[in-house]
């Protein structure tokens, strides 16, 4: 590495200056299809071996190693594993049927049917894309036979599917919790709020949607239809019971409570549902463990460039002046945050993004003395508007597989979606109540 540096001439660079090369050499990186590991890594080797010559390179492995070994991160396969077995399951159906027989008489009653069913399956897994394959293949025909059009109707669920992001059990907020220290049980309690408040948003829009497109209302299910399928769904909703209680009741910790999800949700597709067979369980242990996989390589090999960045103290050369600036105005603080994440997310994964950015992040949130879990909850929302976002939301490419439609038809509905996305985002900071009213509420 010592004689390549040399060659390449890059040895007698300033910190920042290293940072610019370092940056454009990711970009061209991912730019000719590499994964994002392998632009996470290179960059953080070019930076450390570059500006600190005397370190070796057990350090990194070092670095990579300690970023995967934190315990609160074994909730994430667990959470990932009962999704898994859920999505295999009737859970879903038996959520949506519930939804849809309490408001799908409403005007606009199909899309509240579907923004709800989503953010009750995302209290349940955790997982955006789960949530888009569990509730976009059964509703979206039936969005369609009423009359809303295919792009009106994708770009609905994908992004109603994004409040599973906010919503715990919250894979974004664990990943969050682990970087920046914060309680990933206060981060979970917080983002009950804002999901509920984007869930109204999307409900307005879908009524007057409903209203300009002259689709009539659907018929009312009657008191013993709501009460069987109240029934039916009291066994699926006992999922957030157990993750916010058992965790603010004492009984359990969060990681505990992931894992206690995946043996609820095996004794309910198993032994009472009956429809997940024991030999159905390789091929779920396998999609869980690919899904993992990829994860933990992510959140190691940002870990590692993580460690680099603040090592170098990049944060203090590149936010000198808004450290300084801080103190007196946190509401600049929060917009930068949140102008940072949403662009960062609209280009990679939201885990690599979160990876990246609160290390450089944290001095100023500091200076500001702005609540962690405030922090936690907004870039957790940028997480979600990203993942439906173009170009490259992971939501969207999830929507073009599983609906077969090309690429531009999937996000041509998004741009009144984001636009109500981001307009939580600024309601959000101005009223910070919002998310930390309920945490206020478990001190």
């Amino acid at each position: 590495m010592d004689k390549l540096v040399d060659l390449l001439g890059l040895g007698g660079l300033s910190t920042p200056d290293m940072a610019i090369v370092t940056a454009v050499l990711m970009i061209i990186l991912l730019l000719m299809g590499f994964p994002m590991m392998v632009p996470l890594l290179v960059g953080a080797m070019l930076l450390l071996f570059t500006q600190f010559p005397f370190m070796d390179g057990p350090v990194m492995i070092q670095q990579m190693i300690g970023g995967i070994s934190q315990s609160v991160l074994v909730a994430v396969p667990m959470f990932i594993l009962a999704a898994d077995i859920m999505i295999k399951g009737h859970t879903a159906d038996r959520l949506l049927d519930l939804v849809s027989k309490f408001v799908g008489h409403l005007r606009g009653g199909l899309p509240m049917t579907t923004a709800v069913s989503c953010t009750l399956f995302g209290a349940v897994s955790g997982s955006t894309q789960a949530t888009v394959v569990a509730m976009g293949q059964p509703l979206r025909p039936k969005l369609i036979e009423a009359g809303y059009s295919d792009k009106f109707t994708m770009a609905l669920i994908i992004n109603a599917s994004d409040i599973a992001l906010l919503i715990p059990p919250s894979i974004g907020m664990i990943i969050y919790g682990v970087v920046s220290g914060t309680s990933v049980g206060d981060l979970f309690i917080a983002g009950i709020g804002p999901g509920l408040m984007i869930l109204l948003l999307f409900s307005v829009y879908c009524y007057f949607k409903s209203i300009k497109l002259k689709i009539p209302r659907r018929a009312k299910a009657s008191r013993e239809e709501r009460l069987t399928a109240l029934k039916r769904a009291m066994l699926p909703m006992g999922f957030p019971v157990i993750i916010i209680g058992g965790i603010y009741s004492g009984l359990f910790s969060p990681t505990e409570a992931a894992s206690v999800s995946v043996a609820y949700a095996l004794v309910l597709e198993m032994f009472i549902f009956r429809q997940v067979r024991l030999g159905d369980l390789p091929a779920i242990a396998l999609s869980t463990g690919l899904i993992t996989a990829v994860v933990f390589i992510l959140v190691a090999a940002g870990t590692a460039f993580s460690w680099v960045i603040s090592f170098a103290r990049l944060p203090e050369l590149m936010l000198g002046g808004v450290i300084e600036n801080a103190a007196g105005n946190p509401y600049m603080v929060l917009g930068l945050i949140a102008v940072a994440y949403f662009i960062g997310c609209m280009f990679v994964d939201p885990i690599v993004v979160i990876l990246i950015l609160t290390p450089i992040f944290a001095p100023v949130v500091t200076v500001a003395g702005i609540d962690p879990v405030l922090v936690g909850t907004l870039v957790t929302l940028q997480a979600a508007i990203g993942s439906a976002t173009p170009p490259f939301g992971c939501d969207i490419f999830t929507a073009v597989a599983i609906f077969r439609r090309p690429y531009l038809d999937v996000i041509a509905g998004t741009p009144p979606f984001i636009l109500l996305l981001l307009l939580s985002t600024v309601l959000l900071i101005v009223f910070p109540q919002i998310a930390l009213f309920l945490p206020g509420l478990m001190d």
